[in-house]
């Protein structure tokens, strides 16, 4: 499997307090929003994200806001990676139909697990669950759960020669 391009989180990254990378990944779930229903310009989105002092924006480190600029760029930019893993997990669901924040998080999580980041699965896919039941609803959080853990099976199978 093909890991995501051009994401570096930095060196300590890891460490940082838990509570301040869900913040980021909140922004960066808010900037891939804007980015898909705006349909604005990924530089634009990030610009305007961080200049405009969404909620939350003040609380995050600058560390964490490139984590999050990160994680939002190697999101849209790897869509065409991202959303047939996305597909095959889903079972009878087309991407395109599924809830636009379900869609987005499962995206941005499905960047993390490919990405090779330091962030270990299960934590990548509680941090979903978290973005699922505070942005769309209880309901979100089994289908988004099941949709992770099929594409992190599939992440982790041995490669076939």
């Amino acid at each position: 499997m093909t890991r995501a391009k051009g994401v570096s989180v930095g060196p300590g990254a890891a460490g940082q307090a838990g509570g301040e990378r869900h913040r980021a990944r909140e922004a960066a779930l808010q900037m891939l929003y804007q980015w898909e229903v705006g349909r604005a310009d990924v530089d634009e989105v990030v610009d305007t994200y961080w200049s405009i002092g969404q909620p939350g924006a003040r609380a995050v480190s600058p560390a964490m806001r490139a984590f999050a600029s990160s994680l939002f760029r190697a999101t849209a930019g790897n869509l065409s990676e991202i959303d047939p893993l996305i597909a095959d997990a889903a079972e009878h669901w087309r991407v395109s139909r599924m809830a636009t924040i379900d869609r987005l998080v499962l995206r941005i999580a499905v960047c993390e697990l490919t990405r090779g980041a330091d962030t270990p699965p299960a934590v990548v896919i509680n941090e979903a669950l978290e973005l699922a039941r505070t942005f769309s609803g209880e309901e979100a959080v089994g289908f988004v759960n099941g949709v992770l853990d099929a594409v992190r099976r599939r992440l982790e199978a041995p490669s076939s020669p």
